[in-house]
């Protein structure tokens, strides 16, 4: 049983990572109405609670099923890993309303009841007016739930994709899966990868590749699929969501401080993951030239190293750093010896 991604060699050669800002906003409205998965997100809850009351998002949770076909065309996967927000809208929006009407047809009967609503028949009887104001209402929850953090978020997803394509790189496709999620596994004799559910489902994936996507909001979840015409997806969780939300620490080392300046002190601590200065700046309350010149500093004094990531330059620190951002005594005494 399960979701069976069928691999072709020329596949192998086709798997990439993306980041969709248009998934996280519809996995944002899906986490306000699950509470099994908002343990994470509290704080983030909290945060938009207020502007989050005045958006009604029944006719997006009505094709949001716990189980079974959920509407692909309100969140397509990204044709590249630099889409922004407002290119997914339009895509969006430019939805053939025939199979924008089968899609959700697909997904209100996964849902008892759904498909004979009220809400459910308004959606289907002028699919083409459904679109447009599911996108006005895609829009809408962009800017309330998600626009705001999204440097914070994006942050995190670059440094999730980070991490895996060095796994990647050390160890090929089977360590890169491995790690992905527990209901995920690889079978390199067939070339198929698994995604554990209760009903079976294949997809050949013909030469496409497979796009692999982390996510903030898919926790505790692993989702796939997405019918043709669009090209198989597998979004995971990705790293280090249980700290998104955690303030800047405010314990930086005293001494830390005193050599490197308060504020300098301050950037290497931030720098739990890999971010950019853009990431870094929001989460600081700084401004981007003020954090970008403390960057560079680190970054010649050998505490910091960097890499590019599709249009951005991410930094993480070295062992150095680490261990002085840590307050350990050791690096000061040699390792202890």
């Amino acid at each position: 049983m399960g979701l069976h991604h069928r691999f072709g060699h020329r596949d192998l050669l086709r798997c990439r990572f993306a980041l969709s800002p248009a998934w996280e906003t519809q996995e944002a409205v899906r986490t306000l109405n699950r509470p099994d998965r908002q343990g994470y997100h509290l704080p983030w809850l909290r945060r938009i609670r207020a502007a989050a009351d005045g958006l009604d998002l029944r006719p997006l949770w009505l094709l949001m099923p716990r189980r079974g076909h959920s509407t692909d065309f309100i969140s397509p996967p990204p044709s590249g890993p630099g889409v922004t927000f407002e290119e997914e809208l339009a895509l969006i929006r430019a939805a053939d309303p025939a199979a924008a009407r089968e899609d959700m047809r697909k997904a209100l009967a996964c849902t008892p009841g759904a498909l004979d609503s009220e809400a459910g028949r308004a959606l289907l009887a002028d699919p083409a007016r459904s679109v447009q104001e599911l996108a006005d209402l895609i829009e809408r929850a962009w800017s309330v739930l998600v626009e705001p953090h999204w440097p914070r978020l994006r942050a995190l997803l670059e440094a999730d994709v980070l991490f895996h394509t060095r796994r990647l790189a050390a160890g090929g496709l089977e360590s890169l899966f491995d790690g992905l999620h527990p209901d995920l596994s690889w079978d390199a004799a067939s070339l198929t990868l698994t995604i554990e559910r209760p009903s079976h489902h294949e997809r050949v994936l013909g030469g496409q590749g497979l796009v692999l996507m982390p996510s903030a909001f898919v926790w505790p979840q692993i989702a796939g699929g997405f019918d043709p015409p669009w090209q198989p997806t597998v979004v995971y969780p990705a790293r280090g969501i249980g700290a998104l939300w955690t303030p800047v620490r405010e314990d930086t080392p005293a001494a830390l401080a005193r050599l490197l300046g308060r504020a300098r002190a301050d950037v290497l601590c931030a720098l739990d993951e890999p971010s950019s200065t853009t990431a870094l700046a929001h989460r600081l309350g700084l401004a981007p030239s003020t954090v970008s010149a403390h960057l560079g500093a680190l970054h010649a004094a050998g505490l910091l190293i960097s890499a590019r990531h599709g249009h951005q330059v991410l930094y993480e620190r070295t062992p150095l750093a680490i261990a002085l951002a840590s307050g350990d005594p050791t690096v000061s005494q040699g390792g202890g010896n």
